[in-house]
């Protein structure tokens, strides 16, 4: 009797510990091919890291290339060329070839610029002058940009250079006109041997192999590569062709260059159609994992050992022991401690666990999984099937979806040896994750964690990286992913969509005069009324700063619908705003571009409707306007004329021509207004309107502007004392802290008294309101120099401009002299302004005088002096005639 009750218990001990030395075991498995897993994922993300990095320096590499292939291109576009003769006149030129030469040095060594006609006969290369007599036409970048109207940048397979008998790579793009009609090709060769050269510094890692691909699958360049294989394609089976679908990622493979099994990372070069391959042999990384292993595999042994000497030893004392009636019932005692400990440590694990046979029957569960489902200890029974426990569960509620169908999944996959993850969300909220995990003998360990938590962390996470913080609108990265998925639908379904881009108008003044937390809650307030009035199938983003986007799908008369939207746009963000206590009234202006006529990809369709909004922003804003071809062919000259103005001032193409000024009263010269002219070599002479607002753009204006003062003041010192040169000032030189010392520095190396010269300023100057400009402003008057009002009256707030600095003179805009004749009211205005100036102490200058008419009104008017081609058009220095006879007489003789 006595053995009989020691017998049980000792047995169950038995099972109890070789279940813990089981699951001991398992635990050691599970950690040993995690440490694999991990080797594999670190090798992986450093591969992807490489991958990045290398893309970005292939990218950073090629951008100056692609720069002087675009200008290349934009220079084309914007000639006004009909014939191919007049192509090969053009970029066939000693000029064009100059031109080459100095971009070559923008761009890596080893490059070679070509420019061929649209019979792939060459016209021009940076190599020699005059160019060789060669014919490309049989090349496959040629054949390519022939047959395919694309503006993209086409990269050919290595070929042998036919000029220096090197591997090459050319990287080529078409050059059309105006209209869009092929006149040639522009390429630069690339020396393989300087491609290579950006990947030996890091191919000595790890025994990495790197690969740059063209988006077909076509190799380039393989470093290591003892078999030459540049040219080569990638079999259509590879699973690169999905990764790169998918944007970039890595995959397990081999067998394509050699025998080698290895995991492979795939990024995009940015802005490039290549592709970059960082290669990883899977012996190299699972090496040092293998040695770990090793060495757990021998630990994990040494512990079994041990462990089965240990339930030896405790056999072989239980039979010594069992022979007293005493020693048994110490023994006993000794094992109902044990497995209160295990139960103990089983029911304060902070996850639910589950432990079944091979039969689906249960042999153990803890409190904790109770707790999690709601079930009571009489619902739950040793040996009861995992069918029943989850009808039992189904009925309380705590289980979703079909048992027999979670039944069959996890069937499968534990008779393959694999684990099965599962997470669900409950009726109450709680998100569970269930791990099964196959034991040896057929049965399986199941593990229940409530995950609510770090979940919904992890949504969150998801949603702040695709919207925008402030106003929960989606962001530049989201926005971007819609526009791409707009497109996708478009090439499966057809149709189109509409694309407006708008800022704010005056929202930087905003920021100013209120601060930003006004500023922060106003952008909030436009995003609100923009989720009212737009229909819930468009997508809203804000891009950044006062910048938003919308994209709007439809069908039938799209212009229509997107005109309509945005009237209501322009109508109902426009409206004033109550903010933080403040009555704020901005105007929003908006580029509108319809997909896919004015863009064929999301690059393209954003870009013009920049420049759509950009024409809104001219007109006056508060306006919205649809993108027009013509948009795009201004935006090129622009961009030429950019690259241009920046060697103009270096290559002596800009000269300053002088407007005269004469005083009413005796009709002689008192004045000359200094006006700066572009000699541009290919489009001729150019007026200030085309590129003074470049000039401001870009920053040119301040050392242009330097450069037109000290001209201006060094040619005035030789007219009569009586004669002050006027200089205009931009707003963007009243930011330059320097500006004070530049023009005092200018006056005392020319030796030009302070009185002559006269600083002509526009009230955009005050209209930044900075307390730094009305102190320059003081401090150039107090210097003796005059300053100017110019085009009084068309601003905003003049009459509050003469209270906040007294000026030496006011200049009555041309378009209120140019009306006097015709309209009382302007001839009113102009009589008004002339008698306020006078009462301030101030003189008035009329600006546009052209006919004597003009000139007797503003006479009649009390202006002081009057400028316009009645007395003379803009001329260089050597032709103005100081004489003292006046005007009339002088225009009469």
């Amino acid at each position: 009797m006595t053995d009989r009750r020691l017998v049980q218990p000792f047995h169950a001990l038995i099972a109890v510990a070789a279940v813990l030395v089981g699951l001991g075991i398992v635990a050691i498995g599970l950690t040993v091919w995690g440490l694999r897993s991990d080797a594999i994922r670190v090798a992986v993300r450093d591969s992807e890291n490489i991958a990045v990095l290398v893309g970005d320096q292939v990218a950073r590499s090629l951008e100056p290339l692609v720069d002087v292939l675009d200008e290349i291109r934009e220079r084309a576009a914007a000639l006004p060329m009909q014939r191919p003769e007049e192509f090969r006149e053009w970029f066939g030129s000693e000029a064009m070839f100059r031109l080459l030469s100095d971009r070559i040095a923008w761009i890596p060594p080893g490059v070679a610029l070509t420019i061929t006609d649209s019979r792939g006969d060459l016209v021009n290369t940076s190599r020699a002058w005059p160019p060789f007599a060669l014919n490309l036409a049989d090349r496959d970048y040629f054949r390519h940009l022939v047959s395919n109207a694309t503006t993209g940048l086409y990269v050919s397979a290595p070929v042998e250079s036919r000029l220096t008998g090197e591997t090459t790579l050319i990287f080529a793009k078409r050059i059309v006109d105006r209209r869009g009609e092929f006149l040639g090709v522009v390429a630069a060769a690339f020396d393989l041997p300087q491609v290579e050269r950006v990947w030996r510094p890091i191919a000595e890692l790890d025994g990495r192999t790197f690969v740059m691909l063209r988006q077909d699958g076509t190799v380039l360049v393989r470093y290591p590569d003892p078999k030459r294989r540049a040219g080569d394609r990638l079999p259509p089976t590879s699973p690169w062709y999905r990764v790169v679908a998918q944007g970039g990622g890595a995959f397990r493979g081999s067998g394509i260059f050699d025998p080698n099994r290895r995991w492979i990372a795939v990024r995009a070069v940015p802005n490039l159609p290549l592709v970059v391959n960082i290669g990883m042999d899977e012996d190299v990384i699972l090496g040092p994992w293998e040695r770990r292993a090793a060495l757990i595999a021998f630990a994990t042994l040494l512990a079994v050992l041990a462990a089965v000497l240990l339930l030896r030893a405790l056999i072989l004392q239980f039979r010594r022991l069992s022979r007293s009636e005493a020693s048994l019932a110490a023994t006993s005692h000794e094992l109902k401690h044990a497995n209160t400990r295990l139960d103990a440590a089983l029911n304060n694990m902070s996850q639910g666990l589950c432990m079944f046979d091979r039969d689906e029957r249960l042999v153990l569960c803890n409190e904790r999984y109770l707790k999690m489902y709601g079930l009571a200890g009489a619902d739950v029974r040793h040996g009861m099937s995992l069918s029943d426990l989850l009808q039992r569960r189904t009925a309380t509620g705590t289980f979703m979806g079909d048992p027999d169908d979670y039944r069959g999944r996890l069937r499968d996959q534990l008779l393959h040896g694999n684990r099965l993850y599962v997470q669900t969300e409950l009726p109450d909220g709680r998100i569970v994750a269930v791990l099964n995990q196959p034991m040896p003998d057929g049965g399986w360990v199941a593990t229940h964690e409530d995950v609510t938590e770090r979940q919904r962390a992890v949504w969150r996470i998801a949603h702040m990286a695709r919207h925008d913080a402030l106003t929960d609108l989606a962001n530049r990265l989201l926005f971007s992913e819609r526009l791409d998925e707009a497109f996708a639908r478009m090439d499966v379904a057809g149709g189109g969509f509409a694309l407006f881009v708008f800022d704010l108008d005056l929202f930087k003044a905003v920021n100013d005069s209120l601060g930003h937390p006004v500023g922060d809650a106003l952008l909030r307030a436009v995003a609100d009324r923009l989720r009212r009035c737009v229909p819930a199938s468009c997508t809203i983003g804000r891009l950044g700063g006062d910048e938003f986007a919308v994209l709007m799908p439809g069908s039938g008369d799209l212009r229509a619908a997107a005109s309509a939207l945005a009237d209501m746009a322009l109508r109902e963000i426009g409206a004033p705003y109550d903010v933080e206590g403040s009555h704020v009234g901005i105007g929003i202006s908006i580029g509108v571009a319809i997909a896919p006529d004015d863009g064929g990809n999301s690059s393209a369709l954003l870009k013009n409707a920049d420049l759509a909004l950009y024409r809104a922003k001219a007109s006056g804003r508060h306006c919205w306007r649809f993108f027009e071809i013509e948009m795009d062919a201004e935006a090129r000259m622009q961009h030429v004329l950019e690259i241009d103005l920046r060697s103009a001032l270096a290559s002596d193409e800009l000269d300053v021509h002088y407007q005269v000024i004469v005083d009413v009263a005796t009709r002689l010269p008192c004045g000359v207004e200094a006006l700066v002219r572009w000699r541009h070599p290919v489009f001729g002479n150019l007026s200030p309107d085309r590129f003074v607002p470049i000039a401001e753009n870009t920053g040119l204006i301040v050392p242009i502007g330097e450069w037109i003062l000290r001209r201006a003041c060094a040619e005035a010192t030789g007219w009569p004392a009586h004669v002050k040169i006027a200089v205009n000032m931009s707003p963007v030189q009243f930011r330059s802290p320097g500006l004070v010392a530049m023009v005092r520095g200018t006056l005392a190396a020319v030796g030009l008294p302070p009185e002559r010269l006269e600083l002509e300023i526009t009230e955009s100057v005050l209209l930044q309101k900075h307390s730094e400009i009305i102190d320059r402003l003081h401090e150039l008057s107090a210097l003796g120099i005059n300053i100017v009002l110019d085009d009084f009256g068309v601003g905003y707030s003049s009459l509050n401009y003469l209270r906040l600095f007294p000026f030496s003179k006011i200049k009555i805009d041309r378009g209120f002299v140019g009306e006097m004749a015709r309209r009382t009211d302007c001839a009113t205005i102009v009589s008004a302004v002339t008698g306020l100036a006078h009462a301030l102490d101030m003189a008035t200058t009329a600006e546009g005088v052209e006919t004597w008419e003009q000139f007797r009104l503003v006479q009649a008017a009390g202006c002081s002096q009057a400028q316009g081609y009645l007395f003379s058009r803009p001329e260089p220095a050597g032709r103005l005639d100081f004489s003292r006879r006046e005007i009339g007489e002088r225009n009469r003789s």
